[in-house]
């Protein structure tokens, strides 16, 4: 009303018109940009002209072995850190449901590794996991077994993927506490007058409640696992060998250590299609209907 001669109409364009823009100069902008990148040979440390070369860089992609691996590296750390992320998050909300004395300052606590640096937790984890005076040593040493090494092929992902539930399991809990508070309380009543035990009263009144918020913290765990860079760089640095070094870590590599701007560029979004496409999976996960409800729908 406090603009004459200005509709409504234009108004709103004209209000979201700055986000609009930044948004594309800062998201949109820079995605083309190493799109266009991907198809050419180029290199940040030659100065020449990129040189167009089509496909090529996708075609060595897909057909390095070592890049597999990567591949095969960063699945197997999703897969060991995603499921005890959940299990022990799940566990510590259903605990933490419950009224006791002290439960906020518990639950504050448990933040906290939420709360730190992923480079200062890497930091952290790698005086613990000193094959000399590490605690984690010092503890298995005193059931007699000495020296041990943890940085081998055999244990270097899963004292990482430690490392990441340490710090995100918190995470998880938080969002399924919420979860859980928010199931109505006279549901559980009416279940109790029917005299149905916990176990029922788990699996056909909390847990259809909080699927969707199951999804949604599962969802953002997988992307944030996925990219997991910074613990990696300061506690392995890819090591031993390429033991470590999931795709993330292996892009960086590609860009600022061997300077292959074009091929990283196209790893990044080879990369990028796979995180949409799990991203989509999840996400017809969360919209799935029951059957019931599809029944009841059609006729």
């Amino acid at each position: 009303m406090g603009f004459t001669g200005v509709k409504e109409r234009n108004l709103k364009w004209m209000l979201i018109l700055p986000s609009v823009v930044i948004l594309l100069f800062l998201v949109f902008y820079p995605l083309l940009w190493f799109l266009g990148l991907s198809f050419y040979e180029y290199s940040t440390m030659i100065i020449t002209h990129p040189k167009f070369i089509g496909l090529q860089n996708y075609f060595e992609i897909l057909n390095d072995p070592t890049i597999w691996h990567n591949f095969k590296v960063t699945a197997y750390f999703l897969a060991i850190a995603l499921p005890l992320e959940f299990l022990l998050g799940f566990g510590i909300a259903l605990l933490l449901y419950e009224e006791f004395r002290g439960r906020r300052i518990v639950l504050t606590v448990l933040l906290i590794p939420m709360m730190l640096a992923p480079i200062a937790v890497g930091v952290f984890y790698r005086f613990i996991y000193d094959s000399t005076f590490g605690i984690f040593t010092y503890i298995l040493s005193q059931v007699g077994v000495k020296q041990f090494e943890w940085y081998t092929y055999k244990w270097v992902i899963p004292c990482v993927a430690l490392v990441d539930v340490w710090q995100w399991t918190p995470f998880m809990m938080l969002i399924l506490l919420a979860g859980l508070m928010a199931v109505p309380q006279y549901l559980y009543e009416a279940a109790n007058i029917d005299r149905a035990g916990w176990m029922m009263k788990f699996r056909y009144i909390t847990l259809p409640i909080i699927k969707p918020l199951i999804g949604i913290a599962v969802l953002f765990r997988t992307m944030d696992i996925l990219k997991v860079f910074d613990t990696v760089f300061i506690l392995t640095d890819g090591g031993p060998g390429n033991a470590s070094e999931l795709i993330s870590f292996r892009i960086y590599r590609e860009a600022f250590q061997y300077f292959h701007t074009g091929k990283a560029s196209a790893l990044s979004y080879i990369f990028l299609v796979i995180i949409i496409v799990l991203t989509n999976i999840y996400l017809r996960f969360l919209t799935r209907r029951p059957a019931e409800a599809r029944v009841t729908r059609e006729v």
